[in-house]
């Protein structure tokens, strides 16, 4: 079956899984700063604009793409090619309800477990649902680890996208020896929620092969001996065998982070990319984290997006003799790295 009709069509769930939750949009986005009114401008020739937020698995791209999208107006597009995968909620990490705070969220759980969502697949369903949230005055966020999909959304169809949107890319970052440690402590956590009973639930074990859907992804095919040997009576084995299956996951996921990182690092030579450096917070914790996470990644990224959106509202306020719509921020702010964007028209445009 297509693709374009497995999505339209309801699936068919293995009885271990439940289809996923409805994240529904609320009338009201919970946050300190309301969101400005939006000025949607149709310009013939004129790019629309979008924002990519890229970056390792664990780097907090999540929460970027939504700090952004309640401060300007946005719906967050997945790009994560387990996320868009229905079921295993903690193995892949979806966000929750309490996370997306009202966003409105796509392409997460729409795909049977079974079936293949190719890159092709999330190039023309991301494109319909950044056509969607620009037509409705909001800016078009893309944001997931899955940077093959990102590159085949970009630059794939003959770059369709880059004809029709503006992008502005944002690359959180951490070092890879904080990363390590926070990856193997996200795991364990991921185990208290349950992560562990969660692929016990969804086990068959007919199945031998984990290459296609969403069984590929790490924590599942890690767990595939424990959960057979259940029945064994010998604890001390089982416990040893639990331990070395999470032990896998930490790793396997620490490989894919330094694989997603090369990729951005080599596609950062093909794009103008702003680079921020996240490694102080994740040496902190609580209070502190959140403080470093504001000052170091949410403040520079606001500002760099701002001027993105914004740049034409305030040459033409310049020009016109007037104040500018808001003070603009450093281009060089922060810790963020190269990026230049060239002239066109937003598809939001307020005062912030």
């Amino acid at each position: 079956m297509p693709m374009s009709m497995a999505l339209a069509a309801a699936p068919v769930l293995p009885s271990s899984l439940t289809l996923p939750r409805v994240i529904t949009v609320r009338e009201r986005f919970d946050v300190a700063v309301p969101v400005p009114p939006l000025v949607v401008r149709h310009t013939a020739g004129v790019k629309q604009k979008a924002v990519v937020v890229m970056g390792a698995t664990g780097t907090g791209k999540s929460r970027l793409a939504v700090d952004l999208a309640l401060r300007f107006g946005g719906e967050v597009i997945n790009s994560d090619k387990m996320q868009v995968y229905a079921g295993l909620d903690v193995v892949t990490n979806k966000v929750t309800d309490d996370e997306c705070a009202g966003v409105p969220h796509h392409l997460i759980g729409v795909a049977h477990p079974d079936d293949e969502f190719t890159a092709a697949d999330f190039r023309r369903e991301a494109a319909r649902a950044a056509a969607g949230a620009a037509e409705r005055g909001q800016v078009p966020i893309i944001a997931g680890g899955s940077n093959s999909y990102v590159e085949e959304l970009v630059d794939g169809d003959r770059s369709a996208f880059s004809e029709r949107y503006e992008c502005c890319f944002l690359w959180v970052d951490v070092q890879l020896p904080v990363l390590h440690s926070f990856v193997a402590r996200r795991v364990d956590q991921m185990c208290r929620r349950g992560l562990v009973e969660e692929v016990a639930a969804a086990f068959d074990p007919r199945r031998t092969d984990y290459s296609r859907g969403i069984w590929r992804a790490i924590g599942v095919p890690e767990l595939d001996a424990y959960l057979r040997s259940r029945g064994a009576d010998d604890d001390d084995e089982l416990a040893r065998m639990l331990a070395a299956a999470v032990g896998e996951i930490k790793s396997n996921t620490f490989r894919l982070a330094c694989r997603q990182r090369g990729k951005i690092q080599r596609l950062a030579r093909m794009w103008r990319v702003r680079r921020v450096d996240a490694t102080e917070v994740f040496q902190k914790r609580g209070h502190a984290a959140d403080e470093a996470w504001q000052r170091l990644v949410a403040a520079p990224c606001i500002d760099a997006v701002r001027s993105f959106l914004y740049e034409d509202q305030e040459c033409s306020s310049i020009a016109a003799g007037k104040a500018p719509l808001f003070a603009s921020g450093n281009a060089t702010s922060g810790n963020i790295s190269v990026f230049a964007s060239t002239a066109g028209t937003a598809v939001a445009a307020a005062a912030v």
